[in-house]
């Protein structure tokens, strides 16, 4: 049993002095607020962990490239093809591991990793057809995030065209072929994904619904214009329609992006309990546009954040960024509250909770004087200001962000050398 002493800490809502709590084999076992016994002191203000609901890991060997000129979302994928062309199990891990370990110091303690490149360049899979897969589990195991590992299937290069170059990496036989591979993941917490409409025909659809009935089930959906109206002259239905059609949606599911909705999208997403995952900083870097955040929520649809590319690792400016494209879009301030945005995308300091704490502090030259609430978490601070980091008990990050720079500029290296 492990016990801290939390200066200052968000339970049940709000900003409460002086918590005590308690971890037993990863949960929180008591929570004590005003308590008067000793434990080992957090200063600071102290939340609970945040879940970063969509990654792509090895995506964060882009970060300072993909930015430089101009272009669009189509031709950022030809960069990333190139880096995904360049993996292997041993730098992926490498990659992985690092970009986990960046993830825990900016105060993500679960990850939910939307994994599509499977296979030797060629399309062949290697000896252990999930040899990459399982690198990924590793790197999490060794850092201390918990891992969904939403294994993808990816069978077209487009919607009626073929495979092309690196994506042959990504793409089994068919969809019961990839049923088939993932089966034999050695994790316990395996989802799956349907790329996109893109990348999974119609008629493979229910195949991986199928296979992931009881598990979490991903999707890349209506990201770009384009993909909309691919769909809508392919099959006469929104991506959203599309998967509602295959009976993908509901309350296991995640749409990811969900920028481009029609409001007939969004009423079948909140009908079926379907959840989204936005990702802004990506959405911005990519150009991709505003998602409708307010309209989701006030539908009734679950919403929560990832860090998608990696352009930036840092739930505080996931949420903010939230936050401000709501009011650039809106011309209105104040669309979400910061306690509303904290309630959506991080834990809960609770008895039988995952015992994840997140400690940042509140004397930076960002935080210092904002009134140590949850408006310093969302609108002041950046994941530079985390000191400490508890996941499901285990301290998973000391302050020491130098050492994770090191880590990263190391694995970054290594891919492109």
């Amino acid at each position: 049993m492990t016990s801290y002493l939390l200066e200052k800490a968000w339970v049940d809502g709000a900003v409460r002095d002086t918590v005590r709590v308690e971890i037993e084999d990863g949960v929180f076992t008591s929570v004590e607020v005003d308590a008067t016994r000793t434990a080992t002191p957090l200063r600071g203000l102290t939340l609970p962990g945040f879940a970063n609901t969509h990654s792509h890991a090895f995506h964060r060997a882009l970060r300072g490239r993909t930015q430089r000129g101009s272009g669009t979302f189509w031709t950022w994928r030809e960069q990333m093809y190139a880096a995904a062309a360049r993996l292997d199990p041993d730098t992926c891990f490498e990659l992985a591991r690092a970009t986990y370990a960046e993830m825990l110091a900016a105060g993500y303690t679960s990850v939910c990793e939307f994994h599509y490149v499977h296979h030797q360049p060629d399309g062949t899979p290697y000896d252990d057809p999930n040899a990459l897969g399982h690198a990924l589990v590793a790197a999490a195991e060794t850092t201390g995030i918990r891992l969904t590992l939403v294994d993808t299937c990816y069978l077209a290069g487009g919607i009626g065209e073929p495979l092309a170059g690196p994506q042959r990496r990504f793409a089994d036989r068919d969809a019961d072929a990839w049923a088939e591979r993932v089966a034999a993941i050695r994790h316990d917490d395996v989802g799956g994904a349907i790329h996109s409409v893109r990348a999974v025909p119609r008629e493979a659809m229910p195949t991986l619904v199928a296979a992931t009935e009881g598990k979490p089930l991903h999707a890349h959906v209506s990201e770009q214009p384009a993909e909309n109206e691919a769909c809508l002259a392919a099959y006469g239905l929104t991506p959203v329609e599309l998967l509602a059609e295959a009976g993908a949606l509901g309350p296991r599911t995640t749409a990811v992006h969900a920028t481009h909705l029609t409001q007939a999208d969004i009423s079948l997403l909140a009908e079926t309990g379907t959840g989204v995952s936005l990702c802004p900083t990506t959405e911005r870097d990519l150009g991709d546009g505003i998602g409708p955040a307010r309209a989701l929520a006030d539908a009734g649809v679950p919403i929560t954040i990832g860090s998608d590319s990696q352009a930036v690792v840092d739930p505080f400016e996931e949420l903010r960024a939230w936050e401000m494209d709501e009011r650039l879009a809106s011309i209105t301030r104040g669309r979400f509250a910061a306690a509303d945005l904290l309630a959506r995308t991080a834990g809960r300091i609770a008895v039988g909770e995952p015992g994840d704490l997140v400690t940042l502090d509140l004397t930076t030259p960002r935080t210092a004087g904002t009134g140590a609430d949850e408006h310093t978490a969302v609108f002041a601070a950046t994941a530079a200001d985390v000191t400490h980091v508890v996941a499901s008990g285990r301290v998973v990050f000391d302050g020491d962000h130098a050492r994770i720079g090191r880590a990263l500029a190391a694995a970054v290296g290594r891919l492109w050398s």
